[in-house]
């Protein structure tokens, strides 16, 4: 039986934000929303966010975590001082307490279980994460004896050149014995120049303590201000990329793509130069994506390509062709081999299979059937300045270049307007619709005084 808790009550000064530290993203989620999820597979019987500065704004992002038990810090005298909050949550508690900052977000779940397991195998009454840093200046050292049995931590501040040679760090996350720890904590004291109650002080009072050795060091670097931040994506970023290519997927200059973890790719898909990949975003395979594309929270079809567009929120089915400079958004829908082309926007719109909108376009709250064809130029004018309405256009319609369709208005099947119409009324089904002004010609006509 585990308990889990994140310390996210700092400010985190460095990053020179109004922001909370924990509450910065990196690829498309929050440091300490990262932070939790490393370590859902242990299946904790609770987890806590010890929160203090901006508590309300941690607490309201943190929503879809209903699990998460908030303790205030309301002072912020150090990590010690932190997990003493926990003492009437615990009460009674016979289980290991997991400690994790909540600014370590590349911390791999194998990796929490694993510490899990050597503390649990070891019956140890605390388990040390740690790591060898190729360059420790500034961490405090952490020196052991044989099997890895602690023998003390001495800050960098402190340590002789011969102990600064030694590259092993205190990575800053703990499993303790609850029993253990809790007769600890009223013990702490803040004899030190930050007058802060340390973690690291209960470890003197507690035995055996064990460390163990993270085997990529990465995993445990901290994020303090904005430029740990980019590194960080940077390796998160590596890892995807990683990830998709051993799976399959071509990645054509991998530097220049950026792909959340949250998005899904199949196999035999090529994702082309400068695309970037968001949220919950699924792509099918066969698809080749980009160059220059950004697609989020949207699902792109098996078999379909997107060139130098954008896709929000959206769901396109296989075979379509987008692009380049196309534009979906607001929960559009695409059937099976639909041609969307250069220039063209869709907003809250849905595409019938085989409909082609190719050229110049804006379909906005708009409902097409199937073999739809939209001339270049023409536009649903869905807004009358109050109130957004409604389009809907039936199967085999086709519209000629430059056609206004004013909504509200529906359109039959089989029906064709005139290019340059101005479609203002509904329209029945097999119908040609012209609504426009008769071309008059007025031979040797000029302005007066044009000579």
């Amino acid at each position: 039986m585990v308990a889990v808790a994140i310390l996210a009550a700092g400010r985190g000064t460095r990053m020179k934000s109004t922001l909370p530290k924990v509450l910065h993203s990196l690829g498309g989620r929050s440091l300490v929303e990262r932070v939790l999820d490393s370590c859902q597979g242990l299946a904790p019987k609770r987890r806590f966010a010890i929160v203090g500065y901006q508590g309300e704004q941690v607490k309201a992002a943190l929503q879809s975590h209903p699990d998460v038990e908030f303790v205030e810090q309301q002072q912020q005298l150090g990590t010690g001082h932190a997990i003493q909050q926990l003492l009437p949550y615990l009460q009674g508690f016979d289980g290991d307490l997991l400690v994790l900052n909540g600014d370590i977000p590349l911390l791999r779940p194998e990796t929490l279980e694993q510490l899990l397991e050597v503390h649990k195998s070891n019956q140890n009454a605390a388990t040390i994460l740690t790591a060898n840093l190729p360059n420790p200046a500034g961490y405090g050292r952490v020196f052991c004896h044989g099997n890895n049995i602690l023998e003390q931590i001495v800050e960098d501040r402190d340590c002789s050149a011969a102990q600064k040679q030694n590259h092993r760090v205190n990575a800053g996350v703990y499993c303790f014995r609850w029993a253990d720890l809790e007769k600890v904590l009223p013990q702490l004291q803040a004899n030190n120049d930050q007058k802060e109650y340390y973690l690291t002080d209960a470890v003197n009072y507690l035995s055996p303590v064990m460390v163990m050795d993270v085997e990529d060091y990465e995993e445990v670097l901290g994020i303090n201000d904005r430029k740990q931040l980019a590194t960080a994506y940077n390796i998160l970023q590596a890892r995807v990329k990683d990830k998709w290519m051993a799976a399959g997927v071509t990645l054509i200059d991998p530097d220049s793509i950026t792909i959340d973890d949250t998005v899904q790719i199949q196999p035999d898909t090529i994702i082309e130069p400068q695309t970037h990949l968001r949220g919950n975003t699924t792509i099918a395979s066969g698809c080749r994506i980009g160059p220059g594309s950004l697609i989020e929270n949207s699902h792109i079809g098996e078999n379909t390509t997107v060139l130098y567009s954008v896709a929000i929120n959206s769901v396109v089915a296989g075979g379509t062709s987008i692009g380049p400079y196309a534009h979906l958004r607001g929960q559009v829908q695409v059937g099976q081999s639909c041609r969307i082309g250069n220039f063209v926007e869709l907003k809250n719109t849905t595409l019938g299979d085989r409909t082609n909108v190719a050229h110049l376009s804006y379909l906005g709250d708009a409902m097409l059937g199937s073999k739809v064809n939209i001339g270049a130029g023409t536009i649903t004018a869905n807004y009358d300045g109050v109130k957004k309405h409604p389009t809907l256009i039936g199967d085999r319609t086709k519209t000629g270049s430059n056609s206004v369709l004013v909504a509200p208005l529906t359109l039959g099947t089989d029906v064709t307007v005139a290019a340059g119409s101005v479609v203002t009324e509904n329209v029945p089904d097999d119908c040609l619709v012209i609504a426009r002004a008769r071309q008059v010609v007025k031979p040797g006509w000029q302005l007066k005084n044009s000579q």
